[in-house]
């Protein structure tokens, strides 16, 4: 009887280190892998923007990582709908000025949220979403708008405030592949 509970301890103890190490190894490929995107091939090039999308590996960490759906705060969530006929009056300096806004305020929440996680999984995750905001953050800085001048103002478009980092991967993922990719369609013809 003995040996058979030392079995399922020893069992579950090896599952267990599985996870912890599927996580860790996952991390470790991501920021060996991490590409420096300079903004030329993040406009031309859509497989350097496919590596540096880490949305899904972040999913996937999520749901090894299990007890980290609740944030210790609300995260805005980012403006994702589009109108069509609206986006297409706006201005290409105009639509990366939106993009910049929401992922600055995305970049914000995360950091903020990062600050009051307690040490463990849900904080790796946190550090992992923020450092990948901060890429797309500094890659769309650095994209140059031709007869770009002074930002122009932009309506503040926030959606919802959330403490579930499933949805909020959701909406940074959607951000990514939707107001985002519409800019670079745009900005692609002078490529």
């Amino acid at each position: 009887m003995e040996s058979n509970v030392t079995g399922d301890f020893m069992l579950s103890l090896g599952m267990d280190l599985n996870r912890v190490l599927v996580v860790v190894f996952s991390m470790v490929v991501s920021e060996l892998s991490h590409v420096h995107t300079r903004p030329i091939d993040f406009v031309c090039d859509s497989e350097a923007r496919r590596v540096m999308n880490k949305v899904k590996d972040l999913q996937e960490e999520k749901v090894i990582c299990s007890g980290v759906d609740a944030l210790p705060s609300s995260i805005q969530l980012p403006c994702i709908s589009i109108h069509k006929a609206t986006w297409e009056r706006k201005s290409v300096q105009e639509r990366r000025a939106e993009i910049l806004l929401s992922l600055g305020t995305l970049a914000q929440d995360v950091r903020s949220a990062r600050t009051l996680s307690q040490p463990g999984c849900g904080l790796t995750l946190l550090k992992r979403l923020e450092h990948s905001i901060n890429n797309y953050l500094h890659v769309v800085r650095l994209l140059h708008v031709e007869g770009e001048q002074e930002g122009p103002a932009v309506e503040r478009c926030l959606g919802q405030p959330s403490k579930d980092l499933g949805l909020v991967l959701k909406y940074f993922g959607l951000l990514l592949t939707g107001k985002l990719e519409l800019l670079i369609a745009e900005m692609a013809k002078w490529c």
